[in-house]
């Protein structure tokens, strides 16, 4: 895998995250159909990956204030299991115009990298699987391609089984 610089104007704050941290990555653009409502299964259908190796950010409302969970399409958020993993009790779906205010990002182009806040992150033990694992570049129809070990390392995220079926 090569490292990708930003150019024709594919620059995200994601991608000027990894670039900094000097981690390796791809970056796979395809054309989003503005009807989608699954944006994850959207890119993996269009790039022909596998939907457990596409990661969705998703952010929930937990008692310490907002996390991202990061888990794949092909499944969804064990909202219990990710409380846990930060260490609490309960966890909900945070409100779409909160969680873009916060992140800098819109629903659909979420990143875990290079939020305008650095929130909590639990990433899907799954995920440590793959040598390389795709999720949002911060904007609809760009998705990097990366080792799971730099996401970790980046969002210094904890590792646990949060997805579900």
């Amino acid at each position: 895998m090569s490292k990708t610089k930003s150019k024709g104007g594919q620059g995200t704050p994601a991608t000027v995250a990894l670039t900094q941290a000097k981690a390796d990555f791809t970056l796979h653009p395809y054309d989003h159909d503005p009807n989608a409502q699954a944006y994850g299964e959207e890119a993996a259908d269009a790039l022909g990956v596998p939907y457990e190796r596409i990661f969705k950010t998703l952010v929930a409302e937990t008692e310490a204030g907002l996390a991202v969970a990061v888990v794949p399409v092909a499944g969804k958020l064990d909202l219990k299991a990710f409380a846990a993993a930060l260490k609490g009790k309960r966890a909900a779906m945070a409100d779409a115009a909160k969680v873009e205010r916060v992140t800098g990002y819109v629903v659909g182009g979420i990143s875990p990298l290079g939020q305008r806040k650095r929130l909590p992150t639990v990433v899907d033990a799954s995920a440590l699987e793959f040598e390389t694992i795709y999720f949002s570049a911060g904007r609809r129809g760009l998705q990097i391609e990366t080792a799971p070990a730099n996401l970790v390392r980046l969002t210094q995220a904890v590792t646990a089984p949060i997805a579900k079926g």
